[in-house]
């Protein structure tokens, strides 16, 4: 389904602002699609082999966090930012 964000509804514009992370411009079209389960490609890890994943994952996670230096809130915010713009130009965070 396409729908041009003029005619969304404030609410249905708000929900979508949030799943994308960005705010809309009036120009823009949204596309939606919904996918069925069956259309996602399965897991190729067994379940033990997930939780075995996600605890390396914290694992290292744990490390780098010991290792960083403190940051204040707003300078995490405009790392996150300017991440978030690397890869989406347009990005404006919503407030």
């Amino acid at each position: 389904m396409l729908h041009h964000v003029k005619d969304l509804s404030p609410e249905q514009r708000r929900a979508v602002e949030n799943l994308l992370g960005r705010a809309l411009e009036e120009d823009e079209s949204v596309s939606i699609k919904s996918i069925r389960p069956s259309a996602i490609i399965p897991p190729r890890l067994s379940p033990q082999e997930r939780k075995e994943a996600i605890e390396r994952l914290r694992q290292y996670f744990a490390q780098v966090d010991a290792q960083r230096k403190p940051i204040s809130d707003a300078e995490e915010e405009a790392i996150i930012n300017e991440a978030l713009r690397s890869v989406r130009p347009n990005y404006r965070p919503i407030h």
